[in-house]
């Protein structure tokens, strides 16, 4: 059995740059057996999923109970990871979500990973705001039911971002990692390192068009109220396959809010 604060602890090694050879000798140095370490840092290491957000699908039930409130497990794919879920948020949490974010939209912008910080950019036409981590009774609870579905610590989450998509905006295909070429994504990743996994919830259901896309396997998600797609991403890489966008709404708005995980704390 492999604990979740060792699994923390490889994950956090990995953030700052220590081998596996620096690992073995602090787990030695406390104490582990060698056989056992080499072992265990194996399975860690060969199994980048285990270093990600996952629901736990053992068994392939048809939904998950999370303090009560059932959330069905309408599609699952392994390769990319994505998962479809449904009514993880509830008809009134959504409303909710949308009252107390429509006063505070701006113009969204998207991460600047040239020269750190954010700008407008053209491939991205939707109004959103941040909720931050806990700012209230209603974001607080959505935010531990995802972390306990996505066995995942609030603290490794971005806050709530919700957008508002009116007709003709998009969010064309993108990658939500950060690219690691990059000199500026170092001082990106002191703040709680990659992104590892990306949850949409949908805030209502549009009446044309504002399907999320997955171009490089040829899927689309049609939004609908209270529904979410998870994916995740274990290598920042265009393998990951999880290219995907937010495809123009041609009738009505689109309202979704955004959890990005990381792989540790995010301060």
């Amino acid at each position: 059995m492999i604990s979740e604060e060792l699994r923390q602890w490889v994950m956090e090694q990995q953030r700052l740059g220590m081998a596996r050879e620096g690992m073995l000798r602090s787990m030695l140095s406390s104490g582990w057996q060698h056989i056992m370490a080499d072992q265990v840092l194996d399975h860690l290491l060969a199994s980048p999923t285990l270093l990600c957000p996952e629901p736990r699908l053992l068994g392939s039930p048809s939904s998950l109970t999370i303090d009560g409130h059932t959330v069905d497990i309408l599609l699952s794919l392994r390769q990319p990871r994505i998962v479809l879920l449904g009514g993880l948020l509830t008809d009134e949490e959504c409303d909710a979500l949308v009252v107390q974010a429509d006063s505070r939209l701006q113009r969204s912008e998207t991460v600047d990973q040239t020269h750190g910080g954010s700008l407008v950019h053209e491939a991205r036409t939707s109004d959103g705001m941040f909720f931050p981590r806990g700012v209230s009774p209603l974001v607080e609870r959505i935010e531990a039911r995802i972390a306990a579905l996505l066995n995942w610590p609030i603290e490794n989450g971005e806050g709530l971002q919700v957008l508002r998509y009116r007709p003709g905006a998009e969010y064309k295909p993108h990658y939500d990692y950060f690219d690691t070429s990059l000199a500026s994504t170092s001082a990106i990743l002191r703040r709680g390192g990659q992104r590892v996994a990306t949850l949409v919830m949908y805030l209502n259901t549009p009446i044309r068009g504002g399907e999320t896309t997955f171009p490089d396997i040829g899927l689309n998600v049609s939004p609908h109220k209270g529904n979410a797609v998870f994916f995740s991403y274990p290598v920042a890489a265009s393998s990951s396959l999880t290219l995907h966008g937010g495809g123009e709404v041609l009738e009505g708005e689109k309202w979704v809010a955004t959890k990005w995980l990381r792989q540790s704390r995010f301060d």
